[in-house]
């Protein structure tokens, strides 16, 4: 019989070429791993039953804080604009995007979700027709516009939970079928939420001033507000009365919140 005598030495060396060849092979086991899909990962993405009932009955609170949502964009000739004046008052919004302009200018909601703002899901084409033709064209306008987000903000399977209607679920456009829509908002975590004060920027042509008296009009009497803006000019430039319209409303004693502040986790 013979006995093999091994240093300390070689039997360091032994050990590490194993631990070594260890790694490799770990790594090397990973990347044969299928990945998973954006859907299916947005379809087991979770968020607390507490969120999304945060968000529902988010109107109906009674303290005195105002949440600013912006739609549509992002667009170059005004999410900057929005962006500046937020950081500069030092106020967290929320943005609905489209998934469509998000592919278009990346770098803007890049610069939002880094800067602290809510990243919120408006469907990938904004067209209803499209929106409502089927089920999958509508679990798709969803996927497809948080896939863009994920994309323009360096996030693998990035999915934003909160959903705003084209119009708002409370319009009376395709009133069923955002009835059966609702359902299927439910089987992939998600939830939805409309507003409860606007300056009625995407109605029809207004001076900077009728621009804000709108926002007092619809803010009247109401404790916890939900915003609706639009960080487009397709209609008018809510930069130009943002400004404003933070001091108006800070003058009534509101605080800024956005959508981080209602998630838990």
């Amino acid at each position: 019989m013979k006995i093999f005598i091994c240093s300390k030495k070689k039997l360091f060396i032994i050990g590490f070429i194993i631990v070594i060849s260890t790694i490799i092979y770990i790594l090397w086991s990973s990347n044969k791993t299928p990945k998973t899909s954006t859907i299916e990962v947005s379809y087991n993405c979770n968020t607390s039953k507490e969120f999304e009932n945060k968000i529902r009955n988010l109107t109906n609170g009674k303290e005195k804080i105002a949440y600013l949502t912006f739609d549509d964009g992002p667009s170059v000739l005004v999410t900057p604009k929005i962006l500046d004046i937020l950081k500069e008052e030092n106020i967290k919004a929320t943005f609905f995007v489209i998934g469509k302009y998000v592919e278009n200018h990346p770098e803007i909601v890049k610069r939002a979700y880094a800067e602290g703002h809510y990243i919120a899901n408006h469907g990938y084409s904004h067209n209803n027709n499209v929106l409502y033709k089927s089920k999958e064209s509508f679990i798709n306008e969803i996927e497809k516009t948080d896939e863009s987000i994920g994309k323009a903000i360096g996030i693998e399977d990035y999915c934003s939970h909160v959903f705003r209607f084209p119009n708002g679920y409370m319009s009376s456009q395709n009133k069923e079928e955002k009835k059966q829509a609702v359902k299927l908002l439910s089987q992939i975590n998600y939830t939805y939420i409309d507003w409860n004060c606007l300056n009625n920027d995407s109605m029809k042509k207004y001076t900077n001033e009728q621009l804000l008296n709108n926002l007092k009009e619809s803010s009247k009497n109401k404790d916890t507000l939900v915003i609706l803006m639009h960080d487009t000019k397709d209609v008018n430039d809510s930069s130009k009365v943002l400004k404003e319209s933070i001091d108006y409303l800070k003058s009534k004693g509101y605080k800024f919140e956005n959508f981080y502040n209602l998630n838990p986790e």
